[in-house]
């Protein structure tokens, strides 16, 4: 049998076959290069994407901003912080047809898909291929939190943004629930006009809660989203209805809604607040004196007040607030009509108080009547201004504050920036130096000329407001009259300057006193709250109290972070206080009393004291005054002090009639009850005789006084003396 022997073909085809399989091996190689390149590049990629993602930390702590609210002591919200209007609520306080409406335009298929939907994917990706645009959106409302939550992720139609939102909307379907992450996307997205989640729509567009919005109200907010400006219900009510009503069609599609529930509401009108209703806010310079107190807090607390959601309750009354409003508002119009008749009737010094501007007579005269608008730069010069600030004596809880006429136009707070003279707003302090130093009521000084020194060389000569002058006067009837040259006598005889300035920073005056005679005419400058919170003192019985603006800061899980208790000093004896008290019910209630007016023509006649205050050339005028229950101060002026309000506009015209008619309206808004002023047991009532002021003699015309028990008197009259040894038979006194 002959042996088979390979032929050369063979042999060709088996060399063939090695050299094929040579290449193909080659070829694999050059692919696999090509393909594991292209996979570390992918991965490159991808890791440069995922780099500046969210951590898993910050995905599985949801932290939005949230608005903190500044609550009234009677449960208002009077001011709103934030940097996103935001307003946290869980899910299950959202209507049902709120998360319907969104489903069914939003992301239809968002309880089946795991945070990317593939299918919708790639059909918006055709399209867009198709139309060499990005025209069709396909993310889910996943993909939209993931947006929405972290910066890093960008806005901008990109590859790259679209590739990062998938990662991170599939990170966040790992970590939350679906009902978390419907929760999280309805408190997060941003709705127009400032706000962000669907609590603060509600509020912004129907002043509403969420749980509170009806079915076409929930359509028209989720119809914003998809352009919240374009869509807007308050600024085009057309474009929202169209827009409301493909979100219906969508749920009638979807089945959510019925047809005739569909019909009926798409035919509604869109309804919503109006612009106009937007304001300023209640109390807006307490609330920006609680913001500047939080900021100065946020250190410690370590807290945010325009991030955390923080409530912060406060101690103003807004229906007290309210009260101080309308009479503020009624005497600053007053006043104002009054400077402005009297500039526009006197070329002259309409010229010499703006004698620095650029504009003339004529447009001056334009802008006084409204004619124009106000130059800012001169509003300090044309326009009235005001302040006035309540307490509450017993705690300091600050009731009310008006700090100025218009917020916007003016941040500066008058009742507790603006340092003026007090003229004899002033006096007060000087008096209860005295009193506390052993000085009665009964203390007679002459009601005549002095000499003053404003400093170190000028020499003052200063009058009484009506120019009266007279003999001995006691110092109850000095204050009540408010005699200036009493006054100046007292710091000059009684109680030196320094001694007063010491008692008045005591008191609670912070502002620099010089220690000068002129003190006793309120040369120095005061601030309203401080001077109205000293005034406090005197209803108080003796005792200081630190003014408070706020009460309690709790953190947006309702636990309290901070409780305000008011520091509180005994600056007085009750002795002191109770004689001050009747000293300044003497200025109200007695005949010749400057701040009589109150009562016989502004209707208040609750027991109460004070005082009055005019600085020269009517520059400032006061009204500072205390019931048991409220003590309120009052200042009106000009910003520029070398403006006159006018002549005879004193405190007892220009302010007093403000004080008087807030003061009967807050008490009778808060229902307090009258209330007297408890005389302590320190003080005692003694006959005197009411021309020498000393014990007196049975001859003596007598009158009652109150004393401290401490100082009462000792001496005995010696003007009236026994008469039976001087009269002749017939009754008749010999000399």
């Amino acid at each position: 049998m002959m042996k088979h022997t390979p032929g050369i073909g063979t042999v060709h085809v088996r060399k063939e076959q090695r050299s094929n399989w040579k290449l193909f091996k080659k070829r694999f190689l050059i692919a696999l290069l090509i393909v594991a390149v292209m996979g570390v590049g992918l991965l490159g990629f991808l890791y440069t994407l995922t780099d500046d993602l969210p951590s898993l930390t910050q995905l599985e702590n949801f932290d939005p901003s949230l608005i903190t609210r500044i609550y009234s002591s009677d449960g208002v919200v009077i001011k709103e912080l934030f940097t996103q209007r935001r307003v946290f609520i869980p899910l299950e306080k959202m209507p049902p047809y709120l998360v319907d409406a969104l489903l069914s335009t939003e992301d239809q298929r968002f309880y089946d898909h795991w945070g990317v939907n593939v299918v919708r994917t790639f059909k918006a990706l055709a399209v867009d291929i198709i139309s060499m645009s990005w025209a069709q959106g396909a993310s889910t409302i996943s993909q939209q939190l993931a947006r929405n939550l972290y910066e890093t992720i960008g806005f901008k139609k990109t590859l790259n943004r679209k590739i990062k939102e998938a990662i991170t909307s599939i990170q966040i379907e790992r970590t939350y629930t679906k009902d978390e992450i419907m929760e999280m996307y309805l408190n997060s997205i941003y709705f127009g006009h400032g706000v962000y989640g669907i609590e603060a729509a509600a509020k912004e567009y129907y002043n509403k809660r969420a749980e509170d919005l009806t079915l076409d109200e929930s359509a028209t907010l989720v119809g914003l989203l998809r352009l919240p400006a374009y869509y807007s219900p308050i600024n085009h009510p057309d474009r929202a209805k169209s827009r409301r009503n493909v979100v219906l069609h969508s749920m009638h599609k979807m089945g959510y809604i019925s047809n005739p529930i569909y019909q009926h509401y798409s035919s509604l009108e869109v309804r919503t607040r109006s612009p106009e209703s937007d304001h300023a806010g209640i109390a807006p310079y307490f609330t920006e004196y609680v913001r500047r107190q939080l900021e100065r807090e946020a250190e410690a607390l370590d807290i945010d007040p325009y991030r955390d959601g923080l409530s912060i309750y406060t101690t103003l009354d807004s229906r007290v607030q309210a009260k101080a409003d309308s009479s503020y508002e009624r005497f600053i119009r007053e006043q104002q009509n009054i400077l402005n008749q009297r500039l526009l009737n006197d070329d002259e010094e309409l010229a010499e108080v703006v004698d620095t501007t650029r504009f003339s007579i004529d447009t001056l005269r334009q802008m006084i009547r409204g004619q124009a608008p106000m130059d800012s730069t001169l509003r300090s010069k044309l326009r009235v201004q005001g302040a006035l600030v309540s307490i509450d004596p017993a705690n300091g809880r600050i009731l009310a504050m008006i700090g100025g006429r218009d917020f916007r136009k003016s941040k500066f707070n008058r009742a507790t920036q603006a340092k003026r003279q007090p003229g004899s707003v002033f006096k007060p302090f000087i008096y209860t130096t005295a009193i506390d130093n052993g000085y009665p009521v009964t203390r007679q000084l002459l009601n005549q000329p002095v000499v003053l020194f404003l400093d170190d060389t000028t020499r003052w000569t200063p009058q009484n407001y009506d120019r009266t002058t007279g003999g001995l006067t006691t110092l109850r009837e000095g204050l009540r009259r408010s005699l200036n040259l009493i006054s100046v006598r007292m710091v000059q005889e009684l109680v030196p300057p320094d001694r007063v300035v010491e008692y008045a920073h005591r008191m609670g005056i912070t502002t620099r006193l010089r220690a000068v005679d002129a003190i006793a005419l309120g040369t120095s400058e005061v601030i309203p709250l401080e001077v109205t919170s000293a005034y406090a003192i005197f209803a108080n019985h003796g005792i200081w109290t630190e003014p408070v603006g706020i009460t309690k800061i709790v953190d947006r899980y309702g636990n309290d972070l901070k409780s305000y208790t008011p520091y509180k000093r005994e600056v007085l004896s009750e002795e002191t206080a109770y004689i001050m008290v009747d000293l300044m019910r003497g200025v109200m209630d007695e005949t010749g009393g400057t701040g009589t007016s109150a009562r016989w023509k502004w209707g208040f006649r609750r027991p109460a004291g004070g005082k009055t205050g005019t600085t020269q050339n009517f520059t400032d005028a006061w009204f500072v005054g205390y019931t048991p229950q409220i003590a309120s101060g009052v200042w009106v002026g000009v910003d520029d002090p070398a403006v006159s309000l006018g002549p005879r506009r004193s405190g007892a015209t220009a302010a007093l009639p403000m004080w008087a008619t807030f003061m009967k309206a807050a008490h009778d808004t808060l229902d307090l009850s009258e209330a007297g002023f408890n005389r302590p047991d320190g003080i005692v009532e003694i006959k005197i005789c009411s021309e020498s002021k000393k014990l007196p003699t049975k001859y003596c015309p007598t009158e009652k006084e109150i004393f401290n028990q401490k100082y009462t008197p000792t001496e005995t009259c010696t003007v009236h003396g026994n008469f039976d040894r001087n009269n002749d038979s017939e009754g008749r006194r010999t000399f």
